[in-house]
């Protein structure tokens, strides 16, 4: 476990989507993804990378409809790879399966991209050293720029055998309608710190991450939450140090008027835009 994913920090843990066809998904997950299956029910199916903490569930909706264009919700759920070699496997592992794939450097990051078979965005990266980072007047320099493949392929040796166990939920990417209203969500509701902008975007983070919540208006101001049954996000967690860090989010988040319940051991809020988040311990 890094620095930025573990107390005092608050981060992203497990990501729950819905699918279309769930056997389907369950199968393109192991195979291209390389995550390992810890459960499955009918209509249900938690992944894992270590073989015992959930890090994706799938689920598939009584009468589940395609993804809705324009909406907001999923841009990318982002699994973070331990070192370079294991992005080099999974890189090398990408080319002989010939999924289409996509590819950017960003300066604390080296990330690759591509699509589930429904069209919820993946992305699968290493970090740079934090050392390596440059921050100016409190923000991070991130960019798009071209991947380095060849030096990341020329680090990989082993056979892909799937995820390494130290994978874990690196950040999640949403769409949401009013960017204003989310940062402010995320900032006095949350407690994060905004630590970098891109046009119509705006990265957040607990102990100076480059981000664990990114957000974004790409799908066009105003974009409303899409049908309870369409593929996309369910629910993402945030996991905070104790109850204490817990609670005094949760004031916060009933100080701007944010949605809260209790559902068993966990919290729900939404953010503006409809995307639902588990306060977990």
């Amino acid at each position: 476990m890094n620095q930025f994913h573990q107390g005092p920090n608050i981060y992203v843990g497990e990501v729950n989507i819905k699918v279309k066809n769930l056997d389907y998904s369950v199968t393109f997950y192991q195979n291209i993804i390389g995550l390992q299956l810890l459960e499955q029910s009918e209509r249900k199916a938690v992944l894992t990378a270590d073989g015992q903490t959930p890090l994706l569930t799938l689920e598939e909706p009584v009468d589940v409809i395609p993804k809705q264009e324009h909406m907001s919700g999923l841009y990318h759920f982002a699994i973070l790879l331990p070192t370079r070699t294991d992005l080099g496997d999974f890189l090398r592992h990408l080319i002989l399966t010939g999924y289409p794939l996509g590819a950017a450097d960003h300066y604390v990051s080296e990330a690759l991209y591509l699509n589930d078979p429904d069209g919820n965005g993946i992305e699968v990266y290493r970090d740079r050293p934090y050392l390596e980072w440059t921050w100016k007047n409190d923000l991070v320099e991130m960019a798009t720029e071209e991947l380095d493949a060849e030096g990341i392929l020329a680090e990989s040796g082993a056979e892909w055998k799937g995820l390494p166990s130290g994978t874990i939920m690196g950040h999640i990417h949403l769409h949401v309608g009013d960017l204003e209203k989310a940062k402010e969500f995320y900032t006095k509701g949350i407690g994060f710190e905004v630590v970098s902008y891109y046009p119509q975007a705006v990265f957040l983070s607990s102990g100076r991450y480059h981000h664990h919540v990114a957000i974004n208006t790409w799908q066009g101001s105003g974009a409303p939450t899409p049908p309870e049954n369409s593929v996309g996000l369910n629910w993402y967690s945030l996991v905070f140090p104790n109850n204490e860090a817990r609670e005094k989010v949760m004031k916060q988040l009933e100080q701007i008027g944010a949605p809260l319940k209790k559902e068993g051991t966990f919290y729900v809020t939404n953010d503006p835009a409809g995307n639902q988040i588990r306060l977990v311990i």
